[in-house]
């Protein structure tokens, strides 16, 4: 297997744990073993180890997004862009059992004194996320003070809807925030 296939598994490996363990269970050892890796690579493809290994997965996770986002985001039509990060996320819990969460939330959470990086990282992947919403709502007529409120809103209430996902072990906390957004963007 090529090297870039190689950094790639530790990245996606990452990327699961993440989302299953939060940023304590991200492990080098946990890499390895869930990506098959050689022990070496490790500091081969990521010098800073652990911590340069788990702000490169959180970086993939909130690009991932972020491209889902702005792809939604080109079509111009907001509902959609909702629809799609709902059916993200109702697909991400079900095929997990309920163990995947958000990796930027992850990171978020228990990574202040470990990876001091880490806050200015989630705080730049939010900043995109809720831009690219604010600009699609703007796009759909709504005031800019207003949208940026709304991206705020639906940011937050996806994000909070996937814990009490995860924590109730079934969708509708998910559903019913999805139910409460779609009114506020209009027909």
């Amino acid at each position: 297997m090529s090297p870039g296939n190689t950094k790639q598994r530790m990245l996606d490996s990452a990327v699961l744990l993440l989302r299953e363990r939060g940023a304590a269970g991200v492990t080098v050892d946990a890499v390895l073993a869930h990506s098959g890796a050689p022990r070496g690579s490790v500091y081969h493809h990521f010098p800073g180890g652990r911590n340069e290994l788990v702000l490169g997965a959180v970086r993939q996770a909130g690009d991932y997004i972020t491209a889902m986002v702005d792809a939604s985001v080109a079509d111009g039509d907001v509902r959609q862009t909702v629809e799609r990060l709902v059916g993200f996320w109702r697909r991400a819990l079900t095929r997990s059992d309920y163990r995947a969460g958000c990796p930027v939330v992850a990171l978020a959470i228990d990574s202040r004194e470990s990876i001091p990086e880490a806050a200015e990282l989630v705080r730049e992947i939010f900043a995109r996320w809720r831009t690219s919403l604010a600009e699609v709502l703007s796009a759909n007529g709504f005031p800019d003070a207003r949208a940026k409120r709304l991206a705020t809103l639906i940011v937050a209430a996806i994000e909070g809807a996937i814990i009490l996902c995860r924590a109730r072990r079934d969708l509708s906390p998910l559903d019913d925030v999805h139910a409460e957004i779609a009114p506020l963007l209009g027909e």
